[in-house]
C-alpha cells in the first residue's frame, strides 16, 4: 500500500515521471498545467519546497514499494487556520481508494500537526470521482463555482483536533 510522505527534494524525479505520465489522464477532469510547468519543473519544485518550509503550503505525496509516485494531496493557500485542498491519483492506482485515504490522512494532519480548523476544496460537476472522494472524507457542498470555464461545487470541512496524531501517516 502506497505511503504517504511530505514531499522532499528527492521526490522530484518521480513526481515529474507521475505528472507527465499522467498528464493527458489529469486534463480529461482538471486544467492542463501547460507545457511550461514541465519545462520549468525542477524551478517550481524548489519553489515549491520554500513555500512549505515557510509553512505558506503542505506538499505530499503518495509513495509505493518501488518508488513511484503514484499520487499527489496538497494544501494551499494556508492561512488563519484553512487551507484549500487539492488530490490527484495516477490512472494506474485509480479506483482502489487511495484518494480517499489520502485525504483522510491529510485532513488528520492538518488539524494535529499543521494547526488547521478548515479545509475547502472545489470540483467540477462531471467530476463524479471527485465529488466521491470528497463527501465519504467529511466534506459538504457550500455553493456553486466555475471551474475552467465548467461548472463545479465548493466544500468545506471542519477540522477537530484528534488525539490520534500520527497515528494515520500511513495509507
Amino acid at each position: 500500500m502506497p505511503e504517504l510522505q511530505c514531499l522532499r527534494l528527492d521526490h522530484v524525479p518521480a513526481l515529474l515521471v507521475f505528472e507527465k505520465e499522467n498528464r493527458a489522464y489529469f486534463a480529461a477532469s482538471v486544467p492542463d498545467r501547460g507545457d511550461d510547468y514541465f519545462a520549468r519543473f525542477d524551478d517550481r519544485l524548489a519553489a515549491l519546497l520554500a513555500e512549505q518550509a515557510a509553512g505558506v503550503c503542505y506538499f505530499h505525496v503518495l509513495v509505493d514499494d518501488r518508488g513511484r509516485v503514484v499520487g499527489r494531496v496538497n494544501l494551499i493557500d494556508v492561512a488563519d487556520g484553512s487551507a484549500e485542498l487539492g488530490y490527484r491519483i495516477a490512472e494506474s492506482a485509480a479506483g482502489r481508494g487511495l484518494a480517499t485515504r489520502a485525504v483522510h490522512q491529510v485532513c488528520a494532519l492538518s488539524a494535529t500537526e499543521y494547526g488547521l480548523t478548515t479545509l475547502r476544496a472545489a470540483t467540477t460537476l462531471d467530476n463524479a470521482g471527485s465529488r466521491a472522494v470528497l463527501a465519504r472524507t467529511g466534506f459538504v457542498p457550500v455553493g456553486e463555482t466555475v471551474l475552467d470555464g465548467r461548472p463545479g461545487l465548493r466544500y468545506e470541512r471542519h477540522l477537530e483536533p484528534s488525539s490520534r496524531a500520527g497515528h494515520d501517516r500511513g495509507v
